[in-house]
């Protein structure tokens, strides 16, 4: 699956705090965070690299999607992964490409919107992380 990625030349935390000031400022709120390897350690006793899920929304481009298509609510909100890089310091940053889920003549330019203000996000985030 395609995404979009970038890479934070900071921490864990400070990552995630930059990443959604960063989302928030493009018009997407986190609805949910999910530390999987918290979530595996406490249920399966497994250690697993740091890995965070965020569920990002947008209400309009939410708003916009269910009104063509109620189904379209099974792919939101759209997730935005940060995991450790491997071997060196910093974070990986990945969002789902909404280009690649939604699609049609109708919604493609929706999409589009949302692939756009995805990547100026996680852009921002990438040049305030690494200081630009």
């Amino acid at each position: 699956m395609n995404s979009i990625t970038v890479k934070l030349n900071t921490d864990f935390e400070k990552s995630e705090e930059i990443l959604s000031a960063e989302l928030a400022k493009v018009g997407f709120g986190i609805l949910t965070k999910i530390d999987v390897s918290q979530t595996l350690k406490k249920k399966i006793d497994v250690d697993f690299q740091p890995l965070i899920i965020l569920g990002a929304c947008n209400p309009k481009f939410a708003h916009q999607a269910l009104i063509h298509d109620l189904d379209l609510s099974l792919l939101l909100p759209c997730n935005v992964t940060l995991t450790q890089a491997q071997g060196e310091i910093g974070t990986i940053v990945k969002a789902v490409d909404p280009r690649e889920l939604i699609g049609g003549a109708e919604l493609g330019g929706l999409a589009q919107e949302a692939y756009n203000k995805l990547s100026e996000a996680l852009e921002g985030a990438q040049n305030v992380a690494n200081g630009q």
